[in-house]
């Protein structure tokens, strides 16, 4: 599957019942370049280009049928991994890349010969797994706690059941007989669902400078992912006011580089204040981007269905980790447990020659790609709003991206491609000041014709902004 292929597959899978239009919009796309671009045997690049320029095209359609002209949209598989890898090359102030894990995340191989992934990066997280080892937190000791006194599946079971995040290293055949990859694989890549009555008002709005040009975006997620999809709805115009529950650990370098155009405000949605101030923003929103686990917010009164009776027209995107089917939709998950799970791992390392260490991709790539990929079918949402009305849910899952990535086939030596330097994608990146510093971050990787995409407010921290729209 060649890049372009790629993109094309996702115009088609949100567009089957669309009109003859929306399907001319694919020969305003230009794409460059293929894998590999980066180290390893799947075809990343073609994920990276495929949904960024699937994104990147769904701006300027809906930036047309909102009375704006038609414009070329552009993407190459450079620029696009070097999106994929935006955490990795952030510097503040001339900086050093910033080290996002903790010595405890990470691979460690179990009393059965197995290897299981710790996720350790928050503090709770850590001490949960700490309480289930039994031990002190030095790496040597949590790596003799798991050698000697833990089988891999019976630790893959405690640590999930405790609610801590890990995951055993599966081959792609073990992973295709688990009840979780089988209820994934019912699932399509990504669901756009009407959620509203069929008698709610269409909602349209004059065309402005920018695609996303007064749409409203309540964003309440945290990390790479979801971010990320706020994040790119940012830069093509969109107001995003991006919530966090002022008790919820963040991690900095992230917030910077996926806080970038976006406002930030805090609500305690634990607290009936929090709650109603959110119902608030709510009522007048267009977009509302959650990444917590499903039935999550659900149980705060925010279910999809309950925000579109409140807010016929809503857009509601839904992010998580296993999908919202079978035995896993409520375990909690980042990219490279997932990678870890459903043999992405496995196979990276058996090409590498064999588990010493395991050998993951060369970027969180289904973070990305599912962020970007929430993005795009919020958008689509958007346009289908903009034609026949209602209200709209769109869920996407790295488990659901990790699958795609899987069926597009592997690259002979594709781990023999040069590694990749933040110098080396120097006419990538863009300089800014901001509160935190000067920050150096990889610039916005699709290019579109008439309205390029940018970041109109610098990141700020955490609770800047009062939890309210811009007059």
């Amino acid at each position: 599957m060649t890049p372009r292929d790629a993109l094309e597959h996702l115009w088609m899978l949100a567009h089957l019942h669309d009109d003859r239009q929306a399907m001319a919009a694919l020969d305003l796309v230009d794409v460059q370049g293929d894998d590999p671009g980066l180290p390893s045997v799947f075809r990343v690049g073609t994920l990276a280009a495929a949904s960024i320029g699937a994104a990147g095209l769904a701006a300027a359609r809906l930036h047309a049928l909102r009375g704006g002209p038609d414009q070329r949209v552009a993407i190459d598989v450079r620029r696009a991994l070097a999106a994929f890898r935006s955490e990795r090359y952030l510097s503040v102030d001339g900086g050093a890349p910033f080290e996002l894990r903790h010595p405890v995340t990470g691979y460690f191989e179990t009393r059965d010969g197995r290897w299981i992934q710790l996720h350790a990066n928050f503090a709770h997280h850590l001490q949960g797994i700490l309480r289930v080892l039994g031990c002190g937190e030095r790496h040597d000791e949590v790596a003799h706690a798991i050698r000697t006194g833990w089988d891999g599946a019976a630790l893959d079971a405690a640590l999930a059941e405790a609610g801590l995040c890990a995951a055993l290293v599966r081959s792609p055949r073990e992973w295709a007989a688990h009840d979780q990859a089988q209820a994934v694989a019912r699932l399509p890549l990504f669901e756009i669902e009407r959620i509203g009555d069929a008698d709610a008002p269409a909602v349209t709005s004059q065309p402005g400078a920018r695609p996303l040009e007064g749409v409203r975006v309540v964003d309440l997620t945290r990390i790479i992912a979801g971010p990320v999809a706020g994040r790119t709805l940012a830069h093509h115009g969109a107001d995003v006011l991006l919530i966090n529950g002022p008790h919820l650990p963040n991690i900095a370098p992230l917030v910077i580089d996926n806080g970038r155009g976006k406002r930030s405000a805090t609500l305690d949605l634990r607290e009936a204040a929090g709650r109603e101030q959110l119902h608030a923003l709510v009522r007048d929103a267009d977009v509302f981007l959650q990444g917590y686990r499903p039935g999550a917010l659900a149980a705060h009164g925010f279910a999809p269905e309950v925000l579109a009776r409140e807010r016929p027209g809503i857009v509601c995107v839904s992010v998580c980790a296993y999908s919202h089917r079978g035995p896993w939709h409520e375990r909690r998950g980042f990219d490279s447990l997932v990678q870890s799970a459903s043999g992405i791992v496995w196979t990276e390392s058996m090409a590498a020659g064999g588990f010493e260490p395991p050998r993951p991709l060369p970027c969180q790539a289904l973070d990305h790609a599912t962020g970007y990929l929430a993005a795009f079918g919020a958008m689509v949402a958007l346009a289908r709003r903009a034609r026949e009305g209602g209200s709209w849910h769109v869920r996407v899952s790295l488990a659901q991206t990790g699958r795609w990535l899987q069926s597009m086939g592997t690259i002979e030596g594709g781990q023999q491609a040069p590694e990749v330097s933040a110098q080396d994608r120097a006419d990538c990146l863009e300089e800014t000041l901001t509160p935190f510093g000067r920050v150096r971050a990889v610039a916005p990787a699709e290019r579109l014709e008439r309205t390029p995409a940018f970041y109109a407010r610098p990141c700020v921290p955490i609770g800047t902004d009062a939890p309210q729209w811009s007059a």
